[in-house]
């Protein structure tokens, strides 16, 4: 209702400076006409020439004619403010035979003319506008003085009507204000009030809420679309918190059940002394996984918390991947693998936070590692596209089917086939890699075909990077 009162004030206040404006025009326009018959009915005196016809029965008819078409009350008085004649049709006028009060004429000998809101010291009951001016004789000596008049009841009247016809306006216009303004109240609040109950069912944990669609497009539209993708924003979070909480309780649950089994079984003789070896290096291994397991997410964890500021970081893509190769050199000579870097010449600046981009190449090629038969070649390969530097990490093993593919960047997810049976591993890594390159605004892919498996990456280039001179051969082909 703020709307309807500020229009409320401004409507009334607008009205009220028009009603005074017009009061002023009422009273400017009158005044106006009477000094333009006040004017005439001086001339016509003058013709006269002498101060003895003032008094005419002739002037006094004409007189009566012109108040008659002006609606003015018109008299005249001699140079010593006595009435002599007026516009009356009664032969005996009550108003002549009066004196003018003394101020009033001597205004208009100082003046030359008078003009006021006045009774004239009761010579009218009531208040008049009253203009006078003087009546010369061909010396220009003042004989005389003509007064029109008009009654102030008459232009208050007007005036008066004016304010009743606003009232009646200012009163129709507030109703449908008001009207109006309640059916878009409740227009508008109809989507807040959905929005407000919704909030309430998020808060107590129903996030399949949502806002009926809103017609306008206009902010409350935009609001609506806003909470509606916000809802279902929520609902996914939702679903993928529980999804994750029930994936690692899975993952822990194995672990401490087989640690807890063995351990059991130790501790009651129902597993033989000669065997508690075996069964505590179990142990140990389900131990140092449940302890990558929560390092693991502790990462994930970081790497989402980062500055997003370190995203703007600039560094030589390929000098980054040889640092990550040479730390992995161990495992990949302890496989029996030969590794092939396709990297351009010139440096491949960058765009992105190296720390996190060195866990992709590395989550990427200890996967590949991990999952290489023995004897093959690892190749990496480095190269800029579409205004876009690629990297490709690719490996020869057992080919990843392709109902598992779209799957493969998930949490936890594991296939049931030999390339899965990893038991150092927590199923995390491809998951971090996918969420790293999304909070880079970076995709990632991977094709599994005849044995050869190979995940790309896209980084953004560098402002000042430069592109190799040739291209390597894409690793896939």
């Amino acid at each position: 209702m703020v709307t309807t009162g500020m229009f409320a004030v401004c409507f009334i206040v607008f009205g009220l400076t028009m009603l005074i404006m017009g009061r002023a025009f009422l009273i400017r326009e009158k005044q106006a006409n009477l000094y333009a018959t006040a004017g005439e009915v001086r001339r016509y005196a003058e013709a006269m020439h002498t101060e003895g016809e003032l008094g005419s029965w002739e002037l006094r008819m004409n007189l009566a004619a012109i108040a008659q078409s002006t609606g003015d009350h018109i008299f005249l008085a001699d140079s010593a403010g006595l009435v002599v004649s007026s516009s009356d049709r009664d032969a005996a006028s009550p108003y002549i035979g009066r004196q003018l009060p003394q101020a009033v004429v001597d205004a208009l000998r100082k003046d030359g003319s008078y003009e006021a809101l006045t009774t004239l010291d009761g010579f009218y009951d009531g208040l008049y506008y009253v203009v006078a001016e003087p009546i010369a004789d061909e010396d220009g000596q003042t004989v005389g003085y003509v007064f029109v008049n008009y009654a102030g009841s008459g232009v208050f009247g007007v005036w008066s009507g004016f304010i009743m016809v606003f009232i009646l306006i200012a009163v129709g216009v507030l109703t449908l204000a008001i009207a109006f303004e309640y059916a878009n109240d409740r227009r508008l609040a109809r989507p807040l009030n959905e929005m407000a109950e919704a909030a309430h069912r998020f808060a107590r944990g129903d996030y399949s809420a949502r806002v009926s669609p809103y017609p306008d497009e206009d902010e409350i539209g935009t609001l609506t679309q806003a909470f509606n993708t916000m809802a279902d924003s929520l609902e996914r979070n939702e679903s993928r918190r529980r999804e994750f909480i029930a994936n690692v309780s899975h993952e822990l649950r194995t672990p401490m059940t087989a640690i807890a089994g063995f351990a059991d079984g130790i501790l009651d003789g129902t597993i033989p002394p000669e065997e508690e070896k075996r069964y505590l290096q179990t142990i140990s291994s389900e131990t140092k996984r449940l302890g990558r397991l929560v390092r693991s997410m502790l990462d994930m964890s970081r790497m989402r918390d980062a500055d997003p500021a370190r995203r703007e970081q600039s560094f030589d893509l390929g000098e980054m991947v040889v640092q990550t190769m040479l730390s992995l050199e161990s495992r990949v000579d302890a496989k029996g693998l030969s590794v092939d870097l396709n990297m351009p010449e010139d440096a491949l600046l960058v765009k992105g936070d190296v720390d996190a981009l060195t866990r992709v190449v590395y989550n990427l090629v200890d996967n590949a590692i991990k999952f290489a038969w023995e004897g093959t070649a690892l190749t990496v390969s480095i190269w800029k596209e579409n205004g876009h530097a690629y990297t490709a990490v690719q490996d020869v093993g057992q080919t990843i089917p392709p109902e598992e593919l779209p799957l493969i960047f998930d949490r936890f997810h594991k296939a049931d086939r030999s390339r899965s049976q990893d038991r150092e591993g927590v199923g995390l890594g491809l998951y971090m890699v996918r969420q790293i390159l999304s909070d880079h605004d970076q995709d990632v892919f991977v094709t599994s075909e005849n044995g050869v498996t190979v995940f790309t990456f896209t980084l953004a280039l560098a402002e000042n990077g430069r592109a190799p001179t040739r291209g390597p051969e894409r690793a896939e082909e």
